[in-house]
Order: structure tokens, then sequence, then C-alpha cells
């Protein structure tokens, strides 16, 4: 299969990225603890260990303690940084007082949002900021000086979206010279709204699909990397609690662990194989702080290069109950 998009830039080869929002404690403004810091570099050394090289982050993560302890981290280890790609996330604001919680793509808010986080990770520079969740305020004029004056002052050295439909990218893209190169999106196993868009047109099972048309091919079209956010549909399929599950998910989740099981790998690594296998690329980004979950998924690159037409539309069709065609 081709290379992703991050590798064909140069940028990473990191097939997955750990997802930092569940290091750094409490969604509160307490402080962190021993207890904090140590999930987070056991977290962080399980995904090194797995050949895991990009670190995920958001300025809001547990009010940016999850920056913040990353940051801990890597001032006790100087050389880390050079050996990984960092990104974070802004453009949320959470509910202050009388004020609302809303988005903000500012030009003042983009620049104060990547010096705080700068500031909590204690690095000269972000591989890639994204813009979180699209602000139906946006002025792209402000946008494109904010990735300006980030470029030219080092502190940003590329640039994406996260939730972003096609012609939301393509406006964005129009006033700005800096290339978009990341879209993040929900998919999953259980979310596969992605996929339905384009399998169920001139269907009446289609007319329920709320996934914005174009997004997939336009992001293939353009080189930019698609990273899924909630790979893993938080252990539906992998040891989670079911009381809730459907039975199709369940039966997918049966599937799943007999397939780890003749593979000799792991329901983790299947779930994440099956994205991958996707011809887009998809770099699945993992959002557990737990190491052993983390370790569990080293096998994923292996299972999307492996798995066959066959084994990648049996899980597709049970997780729904589609049948095809």
């Amino acid at each position: 299969m081709d290379r992703m998009p991050l590798e064909k830039r140069e940028i990473t080869n990191s097939r997955l990225v750990l997802g930092c929002m569940g290091l750094g404690g409490s969604w509160d403004k307490s402080p962190l603890s021993e207890k904090d810091e140590y999930i987070a570099e056991k977290a962080i050394d399980a995904a090194l260990s797995i050949g895991i090289s990009m670190f995920d982050h958001a300025d809001i993560y547990k009010m940016g303690k999850s920056e913040t302890v990353f940051g801990k981290i890597l001032k006790g280890r100087p050389d880390l940084r050079g050996k990984i790609t960092l990104q974070s996330k802004c453009g949320i604001h959470f509910p202050e007082g009388d004020l609302p919680g809303r988005y903000d793509f500012s030009r003042k808010h983009i620049l104060q949002s990547v010096d705080g986080i700068l500031s909590r990770l204690e690095t000269d520079y972000l591989d890639i900021l994204l813009l979180h969740r699209p602000d139906p305020l946006i002025e792209p004029e402000e946008v494109a000086e904010a990735f300006q004056t980030l470029k030219q002052s080092g502190k940003v050295r590329n640039f994406g979206v996260s939730n972003m439909t096609a012609a939301q990218i393509k406006f964005l893209q129009s006033y700005t010279s800096s290339p978009l190169i990341v879209n993040q999106l929900e998919m999953s196993l259980k979310r596969i709204d992605w996929l339905e868009q384009g399998v169920l047109v001139n269907q009446k099972a289609g007319t329920s699909i709320n996934f914005a048309d174009g997004i997939m091919e336009h992001c293939r079209l353009e080189d930019i990397q698609i990273q899924a956010w909630a790979p893993m549909a938080y252990g539906l399929y992998s040891g989670g609690p079911t009381d809730d599950a459907t039975q199709a998910e369940l039966k997918t989740k049966e599937l799943v662990q007999k397939m780890a099981g003749e593979k000799n790998s792991t329901a983790e690594a299947i779930i994440l194989g099956w994205l991958m296998r996707h011809p887009a690329r998809i770099q699945p980004v993992i959002g557990t702080s737990n190491a052993e979950r983390i370790t569990n998924c080293q096998d994923a690159a292996k299972i999307a290069d492996s798995m066959t037409r066959e084994e990648w539309y049996s899980l597709y069709v049970s997780t729904r109950g589609v049948k095809l065609p």
C-alpha cells in the first residue's frame, strides 16, 4: 500500500498516534499529582516501545493539564523532543462565568493559544497545529494571518483541521498559503457513516446518514492525512462494557475476538487494522492512557497490511447487520 500523506511530506512515519487527552488526571484545575505523572510517563514509554512517535494534544484536554504533564516529562528527557512529532489543537473555549462555551478562530485567540500550548509542553515549536472544531464566525483572513505569523516565527511548522467538511477545508485553504495537511474525524467500527455516505448512494438507507459528502475523496485527492479519533469505539469491541450493545455490535465483538485468535494478535490490533486497511491510509489516534492497552495495539500496522478484502468486509457488514450487495 501507499505511504501515509504525513509520511509523503516527511513529517512522520508513525502509523499510530497516541492521543493524550487521557493524561493529566481529572477535568478540573486541581494540581497534578505524582500518580498523574507516573501514568503519563508509562503511557508515553508504552507508545514509544511499539513504534509510536506521534502525540496528539489539545489546549483544552484536562483543562491544559494533559499538555502540562507531557511537558514535565519532556523537560526531564530533553533528548526526546527531536525523536517525536507533536500535534495540538486550539479553538474551543469552555463556559466561564456568564460566558457560554464557544469556538474561536480569531487571530488573537489562535496566537494566544499557541503560546500557552508551547509553554505547557515545554517546547519551542509544534510540528502540527489543528483548528479543533468549526467556528461559524470564522474570518478566514484572520486565520491566514495567524498561520503566517506562527510559521514565520517558527512556532508552528504545519497546519490542519479537525472535524471539518471538504467544503470548509477548501474555503479555508483558499485564504492561506500554508497547506492544510490533516483532518481529524471520529471513525471506528461503530462510527461508520464515513463509509456508508458512499456505499449507500441511491439507497433508501442512505437518507439517514449524517456525514458530509466528499470528505474522504477530497482528503485523498489533496494528500490530507485523515486521522481517526475514538478509533476503538471506547472499548466496545475489545473488552469494554456491553450492557447497551446491540446484537450487531455483540456479533462484531465476537468476530473481532475470533480474528484476533486466528492471527495470534489482540482485539485492539484487529479494530485499528480494519481502519488502517482503508486506502486513505487512515492514522488512528488511540485515546487510552492504559499502558497495557497501548501495547495491545502494536500489531495494528501488520494486521492492516495483511487483512484481506473479505476479512475487511466481514467486519464492516457485521457491525451494522448490513447485507451486501
